[in-house]
């Protein structure tokens, strides 16, 4: 196995390419395992620097002369930013995808096969077809093929949230290239994806790399849906007026409708789904990487793989099929480490919606009992009455201590009230069998509920359903409340729902309930209290300004402006998101030091050499203009 030359110091590398003074986490151990070779499968959340490890690794094998390395990405958007990036810190890179005429691909291919890429960045189908495969055969034959790095690499488990069968293609690389080093890379999977990733890569022998799952600047709130628009209105205003976010919806005509009720509000919301034509897509997604502002509203087509680092929400208006889809969507919000928030609401049309899909799938048994067990998992998590963070790092094995707070999601911040559901529970599923002594046949909830609460109505009459023993027998409580325990129970699996309409029946745990052998207790339905905003350490009150420009002075916010001002030039000159150009905490350091020579420009985080070069004359005009 080749080994890089120890003249590569990767700390050096980072400052000189990133301008970053120091690695994070196990990033340093990631760089230095597959610098040298090994292989290596990397879970690590979304914001953690998961694209460091493979390209520190690339820049310096490619310096040392052993070539290119290949990204598996599969997302246009993506290849697009992470080259963009590559390029304006000094690294040579490119992409090859459909957006490219053939001109420009056959420009790429001679770049490629010329030595002279550091980095390719390619989808997996490109990957794997016959012509780029004879390509990386004459790379490999001359010594030239350094890395292969897979990105999103839960894409290839059919137990994940988010499977591509073209991914399954990939394993050939471990077979046709046996000495060429592979990392793979996530930032969702659960034992049962992470298992398949390993299998189906064939990283049997790679060193594993698990971060913690925690991204403890992202407030967890998720309420009980009572018209989910008003909510999610009170959401906003309360909240992140003028914030940039992605409000998920689980159809596409959902999306349509919400993004052109959301624009009526005033809001800049555009709509993404895979029923939009591609440029239209295309279109969106760029305003929401390069604009200010911009609400998505979107299906779980969109966002994998966006880096824009200061989304500072993310809302669900419809319950995600797991808790990995909900880690990953969450997980886009707050990259950048400041405040952010991951709200849902969500009902019981949402329960009955998920369970339905499940069963009525065309899966086998096995996948099926498999996704009702993730179903009941993130169920478990919106329905529970301790600390939501805690709950969701368990999930992916990462445990706390028991009575963990972690102060920072709604069930901690506003402790919920408790109510033992027991005997509610008991009588719901009595009157569900009583309607199939009565009839033979089964009802759905809203019918359920009015006969529970007494409530007379042409139905309850027509079925002779006022006669029975259970009407009225639960007129103390709300139709919410009836609405909770219903939930509560399709989601521990004493209900099901069944057919087209969506008729309730018995399982076989319901008898266990009926006995009273198990304690049913939930949450009182409430809306959390708005948060005052800057509160959550942005300081000075501003919601648009950053945390990290947040403790200047007037003379240090005058200098962050101008910055900003000036970044936002470039980035339209270069045509990139601003982020690419310098983030906002390098700005506000630059604005903080107010530095005024190169060398010590050359000092701040995120000042790479290539980028100093480029840029650091005219930053040092602009401080010396507003500082004049």
């Amino acid at each position: 196995m080749l080994t890089v030359s120890p003249a590569v110091d990767p700390d050096a590398l980072l400052h000189e390419v990133f301008g970053y003074a120091r690695f994070r986490g196990h990033q340093r151990d990631i760089v230095d395992h597959v610098m040298a070779g090994g292989d290596a499968l990397v879970l690590m959340p979304t914001g953690g620097g998961k694209s460091l490890c493979y390209q520190v690794p690339a820049i310096a094998r490619h310096r040392v002369g052993q070539g290119v390395t290949v990204v598996v990405s599969p997302l246009i958007a993506l290849m697009h930013d992470q080259v963009g990036a590559l390029e304006e810190a000094g690294v040579h890179a490119a992409f090859l995808n459909s957006t490219l005429d053939s001109a420009g691909a056959q420009a790429v291919e001679r770049e490629l096969l010329s030595g002279r890429l550091v980095m390719l960045y390619a989808a997996p189908e490109r990957v794997t077809n016959p012509r780029f495969l004879a390509m990386l055969d004459s790379l490999r034959e001359r010594g030239r093929l350094s890395l292969f790095a897979i990105d999103e690499a839960h894409c290839v488990s059919q137990w994940g949230h988010d499977f591509r069968e073209e991914y399954l293609q990939l394993a050939l690389l471990a077979e046709r290239y046996p000495g060429v080093p592979r990392i793979a890379l996530t930032a969702t999977a659960d034992d049962h994806t992470r298992a398949d990733i390993v299998h189906r890569l064939q990283l049997e022998s790679a060193r594993a790399f698990v971060a913690s799952f925690d991204r403890p600047n992202i407030r967890y709130t998720i309420v009980e849906k009572d018209n989910a628009r008003t909510q999610l209105l009170r959401f906003l205003r309360d909240e992140h007026e003028g914030d940039a976010g992605i409000v998920y919806c689980q159809s596409r005509r959902k999306v349509d409708e919400t993004a052109e009720w959301l624009a009526g509000e005033g809001y800049t919301a555009l709509p993404y789904h895979a029923g939009l034509e591609a440029d239209v897509r295309r279109r969106h997604q760029d305003r929401f990487l390069r604009e200010d502002g911009v609400v998505m509203v979107a299906t779980v087509a969109f966002g994998m793989g966006i880096d824009k680092p200061d989304v500072r929400f993310v809302a669900h208006l419809d319950l995600p099929k797991n808790i990995e889809g909900y880690y990953q969507e969450t997980g886009r919000a707050g990259r950048d480490g400041e405040p952010a928030d991951a709200w849902m609401t969500y009902g019981l049309a949402d329960v009955v919606n998920q369970r339905r899909m499940i069963d009525e799938s065309a899966a086998e048994e096995e996948f099926k009992r498999l996704q009702v067990g993730k179903l009941e998992a993130l169920l478990a998590l919106a329905e529970s009455l301790d600390c939501r963070r805690q709950r969701l790092l368990a999930y992916f094995g990462e445990a706390k201590p028991t009575g963990y707070r972690c102060g920072n999601c709604d069930n901690c911040l506003q402790p919920p009230e408790r109510w033992d559901a027991t005997e509610a529970a008991r009588k719901a599923l009595s009157c569900i069998y009583r309607f199939r002594q009565h009839s033979g046949i089964g009802y759905g909830a809203g019918h359920l509920i009015d006969v529970l609460r007494g409530k007379s109505t042409d139905k309850t009459r027509e079925r002779g359903h006022e006669q029975l023993s259970t009407f009225g027998i639960g007129a103390d409580l709300s139709e919410a409340q009836w609405r909770g325990v219903i939930r509560q129970l399709i989601a521990l699996g004493h209900l099901a729902s069944e057919g087209e309409y969506n008729t309730l029946a018995l399982t076989d745990s319901a008898r266990a309930v009926l006995r009273g052998e198990i304690k049913i207790e939930l949450r009182e339905a409430r809306e959390p209290a708005p948060r005052v905003r800057g509160s959550r350490s942005r300081g000075s009150g501003n919601p648009k300004v950053p945390r990290a420009a947040a403790v200047l002075d007037d003379a240090g916010q005058a200098r962050f402006a101008a910055l900003k001002t000036w970044r936002s030039e470039v980035a339209k000159e270069h045509n990139l998101p601003a982020y690419i150009v310098f983030n906002d905490a390098t700005l506000a350091q630059m604005a903080s030091e107010s530095p005024d020579s190169l060398s010590a420009l050359a000092s701040i985080s995120g000042v790479g050499s290539k980028k100093l070069e480029a840029y650091g004359r005219q930053i040092l005009r602009v401080l010396e203009q507003v500082d004049s």
